[in-house]
């Protein structure tokens, strides 16, 4: 087996931790619109109820985020079992629940376990990864978020059509209880699989790192010409991090280069909320209904909704290593800005009321849209940025602060939105106009592309590049020997076609 179909297979088997993520991100908005659920829980203050059941799990991955940054001393297996543990505590309370607090005391225990995994999962992939393909593989974690939306959308529809007239419970239980079913077998499989060859060299583990390098990139041969350079070029950095104290997260803001790239992961995280995605995905039901869709339709598009989601990553990992990562960005938050236009234009125009067939179809079809485009750019970009940008002393708490700021903004969205969609309508649409173009105009301004570089590189781009960066490129011209740079940087194309 080549080693980059390895390095992808191993990538695959981590990124069931995104499943859950994209599983319980999507099954959560059909469970709030079965008639079962609305009975037992949501019969006064229904809005604010619902926007809380969304915004704990959010919350949760929040300070899972940030507790995944003292969790490096676990390693990266050991964090992901730890995270598969307390989702899967989560997701038991939520499917016994019988009471308004226990949904809540498990969608945040589901939330945290989560925010571990969004965290370490894509710092997993890029550490094994070869950097000619580290984007395809860190671009997993949103491609088996679809997977996990098009499980949830689908099963939620099953259940809905079989359950929801007699108000069966078993409705939004059998979905939410089958959630637990991933966890397990992630958590059961985690330690078959090398740890990071990076986090064992940084916990001066030279031998096992090499080794590890060696069975990812050359079949077990320590001696191979590449292993043996790009274990140099670990070394080498590493050792010059370990010459400083320890890193916390006061580093991240100490000085200018990591000032600059802790604002770039929080704004592609941010950015990547404010793209409306969120408000799309938690609330699709009463969204729909403005224009007058009813709920078994809408359950049915969501579905598939979430099948082009898929088939948008899908293309993001074909083509992320080759376009880069700038054009992606810029390019689909203009589309995105587009989309939202578009279906603001609608909803004001065609009210609930109205029963124009060819509005409603053509707000689908932009709403379909705005999700192809999404996952093809955003979606993947907002973890495979974050991991490329820092060291290996700071990756873990850099990464954890990107994927903070996501869940502070998501959660922030699923607690305005339904109060919103009730409240201002089709204006509320005009916010995610606005925010997609000035998101496309500041990536154009200050995201530099890091298509092609090593992670050891990337100290070296953010202390000597610019910061205005319109159309620029940078190399590297790293202190290491020529040579071992010049092999570790291009192997040979019969491992990595």
């Amino acid at each position: 087996m080549k080693p980059g179909v390895y390095q992808f297979l191993i990538g695959c088997f981590a990124s069931l931790g995104s499943v859950l993520f994209g599983y319980d991100l999507g099954v959560i908005a059909e469970a709030v619109a079965s008639s079962s659920f609305k009975e037992r829980f949501l019969q006064s203050d229904a809005d604010a109820r619902s926007g809380t059941v969304v915004a704990l799990f959010t919350g949760g991955c929040f300070v899972g985020s940030f507790a995944a940054g003292f969790a490096d001393r676990l390693g990266r297996r050991g964090t992901i079992l730890l995270a598969c543990g307390v989702f899967t505590v989560g997701g038991v309370i939520q499917t016994a629940g019988v009471d308004i607090s226990m949904l809540y005391i498990g969608r945040l225990l589901a939330g945290i376990g989560v925010g571990l995994l969004t965290m370490v999962v894509p710092i997993y992939q890029a550490e094994i990864s070869h950097r000619r393909i580290r984007g395809r593989i860190t671009s997993l974690q949103q491609l088996f978020d679809a997977v996990g939306q098009i499980l949830a959308t689908w099963i939620c529809y099953g259940c809905y059509v079989v359950w929801d007239k007699e108000k069966n419970s078993a409705e939004w239980r059998v979905p939410l209880g089958i959630q637990i079913v991933p966890a397990i077998f992630l958590a059961s499989f985690v330690y078959m699989i090398p740890e990071s060859p990076r986090w064992l060299c940084d916990h001066d583990q030279w031998e096992r790192g090499l080794e590890t390098l060696a069975q990812l990139h050359a079949h077990g041969d320590i001696h191979d010409p590449y292993v043996i350079a790009e274990y140099n070029l670990i070394e080498a950095h590493i050792r010059q991090e370990h010459t400083h104290r320890r890193k916390t997260y006061f580093d991240l803001f100490k000085d200018w280069p990591n000032i600059r790239r802790t604002i770039l992961v929080m704004a592609a995280q941010a950015s990547t909320q404010m793209t409306g995605v969120s408000a799309i995905r938690y609330f699709s039901p009463q969204i729909f209904a403005q224009i007058g869709i009813p709920t078994a339709t809408t359950l049915l598009l969501t579905g598939v909704q979430a099948i082009i989601a898929f088939l948008g990553t899908s293309i993001c990992i074909l083509v992320i290593d080759s376009i880069g990562r700038r054009p992606l960005q810029i390019g689909g938050n203009m589309l995105m800005a587009c989309t939202f236009a578009v279906n603001c234009a609608l909803i004001k125009v065609f009210p609930p009321t109205s029963t124009s067939t060819p509005a409603h179809w053509t707000f689908v079809a932009m709403t379909w849209f705005f999700s192809f485009i999404f996952f093809i750019t955003s979606g993947p970009l907002s973890w495979a940025l974050p991991v490329e940008f820092f060291g290996t002393a700071l990756r873990s708490k850099g990464v954890a602060v990107g994927a903070m700021t996501s869940f502070a903004f998501n959660t922030m969205i699923g607690q305005v939105t339904p109060i919103a969609i009730s409240s201002i309508g089709w204006r509320y649409y005009l916010i995610f106009i606005i925010t997609n173009t000035t998101n496309a105009i500041f990536f154009w301004a200050f995201l530099p592309e890091t298509k092609g570089l090593n992670l050891e590189d990337m100290d070296e781009l953010f202390f000597t590049s610019k910061l205005f960066v319109p159309g620029s490129s940078w190399t590297p011209t790293s202190h290491v020997d020529a040579d071992a740079k010049k092999i570790a940087t291009e192997p040979s194309e019969i491992f990595y076609s």
